[in-house]
């Protein structure tokens, strides 16, 4: 059974929610497949005009625990560059997408976890006892480039160095200090508020949120760009990112 389902929710502006539920039944791991999956979905809100945001929602009590480390630590070198370059490609597709993003994080939400309510535009926390943040450092793992620029485009000067360089995972209300959070609400809320957000977000002529994204984020996007290009070019891949 794959692990995303969507629906479409109409807004009577004519353009619709596309709501994707991530559920894999355990941690929601960033595996190839489902980076595959969501990449596909992008393509989709890319092209359909019909679609005016985007809800990325977890199962609860867990958003994502990041990339599958079965495969990054694995020894398969070559599959732990793709893993990588999928996930950091579908970020910088996220962050420059031409429609709003909203993150329904339902609970834990940790290393690729976190990126993606980075790459989101309003993310939406659940009011429960979860672990947000980056812990690439505590389990050897050093942050390419790209994950640094997502981290200094987002998070709060006053969090970052904790949040990078000393894995310090947080709560949902220091969650919204640091960055990945933008609003926390009970548990039950925050499906329907991210749907409602984006569907007041839905409204905005795609033309004009898109140029901003360009106008605001352009520099941003284009070093993400170059800096997943570059990792991909990489001799040696992942293995460029697991501490010796």
């Amino acid at each position: 059974m794959t692990a995303l389902t969507t629906e479409r929710v109409a807004t009577g502006h004519g353009r619709d929610v596309l709501v994707v539920h991530i559920d894999d039944g355990k941690a929601n791991a960033l595996s190839l497949s489902l980076l595959t999956e969501l990449h596909g979905l992008v393509d989709m809100v890319e092209s359909d005009e019909t679609v005016g945001a985007l809800v990325l929602h977890g199962r609860p009590g867990m958003f994502s625990a990041g990339f599958d480390l079965s495969v990054v630590k694995g020894g398969d070198v070559d599959a732990g560059a793709r893993l990588l370059g999928a996930g950091a490609d579908l970020f910088r597709r996220l962050y420059g997408a031409p429609t709003p993003v909203v993150a329904a994080c339902t609970g834990h939400a940790v290393a690729g976890g976190a990126f993606m309510l980075l790459s989101s535009d309003l993310r939406v926390g659940a009011d429960v006892a979860c672990r947000i943040g980056l812990n690439e450092v505590a389990i050897g793992f050093v942050l390419p480039a790209w994950a640094i620029t997502l981290s200094e485009e987002r998070l709060s000067v006053r969090h970052r160095q904790r949040a990078v360089m000393l894995a310090e995972l947080t709560g949902p209300a220091e969650a919204v200090e640091a960055g990945f959070l933008d609003i926390v609400v009970p548990a039950d809320e925050v499906l329907p508020l991210a749907v409602s957000r984006a569907a007041e977000y839905a409204a905005f002529t795609r033309a004009a949120y898109a140029g901003n994204v360009i106008a605001a984020r352009g520099r941003v996007l284009e070093l993400l760009a170059e800096q997943v290009r570059r990792d991909r070019d990489r001799g040696e891949g992942v293995a460029d990112y697991l501490a010796r």
